[in-house]
């Protein structure tokens, strides 16, 4: 009785890690204030959406072949706007800047707001893990931010796929409990 007990409970831990291997890990997370949903979707719905990559995810690639990979993959796990991601600046200068940058690796002291400012620093990565700092800015302040990390090798890999859809939810994240309190109360 006991040995098959044992024998269950192993089965039930291998098929456990088995369906929790690929899913991404999503990190701690942080809204400024000033952080509206409503304006995230104003500011992209039907425009073109500034993504900054800052250090390579995929090592074993070359840094122009991990971006053009991960730019389709971003598109098709993209937040609710209809919005089209691309690494160049928008043709028109759009004020304010809104923008995602995406740090590899990204050194444990970096934070959010010097980010939006355009400091990167970098810590050491692991082969087959793609770590992410995501932070989502307005100017060179963060409205949101959070990391997100998940086996794969390319952009191809299918955990990727995964790792953008979560993370796209939480840095975009639409929860009433983020709306910004207009006047204290809802009064109509």
């Amino acid at each position: 009785m006991m040995r098959s007990l044992t024998a269950l409970a192993a089965a039930a831990a291998a098929a456990l890690s088995i369906t929790t291997a690929g899913a991404a890990t999503i990190g701690g997370t942080f809204y400024a204030v000033q952080y509206d949903f409503q304006e995230f979707w104003t500011a992209t719905d039907g425009k073109y959406f500034c993504v900054v990559l800052a250090g390579n995810p995929f090592p074993a690639l070359a840094p122009e072949q991990a971006a053009a990979g991960l730019l389709p993959v971003m598109q098709a796990s993209k937040p609710r706007p209809a919005l089209t991601f691309i690494y160049d600046a928008p043709p028109e200068a759009a004020r304010p800047d809104y923008r995602l940058v995406l740090v590899s690796n990204a050194a444990n002291d970096l934070n959010g707001d010097s980010v939006c400012r355009g400091t990167t620093r970098f810590k050491s990565g692991r082969p087959g893990v793609v770590n992410l700092f995501a932070v989502y800015c307005r100017n060179d302040m963060a409205m949101s931010m959070t990391t997100a990390t998940t086996p794969a090798a390319t952009p191809a890999d299918p955990n990727v796929a995964k790792l953008f859809r979560e993370l796209f939810m939480v840095v975009f994240s639409d929860s009433p409990a983020l709306k910004p309190n207009v006047g204290g109360s809802d009064r109509r």
